[in-house]
């Protein structure tokens, strides 16, 4: 199913971002930078894609790293999941983190991150004195699952 996505390109030279199959969930993201950009060991660079977007009310839009990107070359969104909301309307710019331990160069316009358009739900918060008793109860971090 498709969602319209009304997306404008704030730099002539961008990218709108395209799907590699039929049925995958993300979108690819492209660097719109006008220039391949180092990333040194450890250092965060905000890469640019030149597009703005409407994300569709009700939804929101998530930034993941792309796979190839961040297994064979070390470099993924530093907020590890990026949030666009629907009433963003600025620049989709990546946080993109190297995690290697050598410089790493993004070629301009390459695939920088996916770009996955999700429904959510909102919380209406309602504070109590207690919550409702489970079998888990408080148990946490590696909890499940255990004997």
């Amino acid at each position: 199913m498709a969602v319209k996505v009304n997306i404008k390109k704030l730099n002539p030279e961008a990218i709108i971002p395209t799907y590699g199959s039929d049925m995958a969930a993300g979108a690819d993201l492209y660097a719109c930078m006008g220039q391949d950009t180092v990333i040194a060991p450890g250092e965060t660079v905000f890469v640019k894609t030149g597009v703005a977007l409407e994300v569709p009310e009700g939804y929101a839009g998530l930034i993941y790293a792309r796979s190839g990107l961040a297994c064979k070359q070390g470099l993924a969104p530093a907020n590890k999941v990026g949030v666009v909301d629907a009433d963003y309307r600025g620049e989709i710019i990546v946080a993109l983190h190297n995690h290697s331990n050598e410089p790493k160069t993004v070629v301009d316009k390459e695939r920088i991150a996916q770009f996955v358009i999700t429904p959510f739900l909102t919380a209406d918060f309602n504070e109590v004195e207690e919550l409702d008793d489970t079998e888990r109860g408080e148990k946490g971090f590696g909890s499940t699952g255990r004997k």
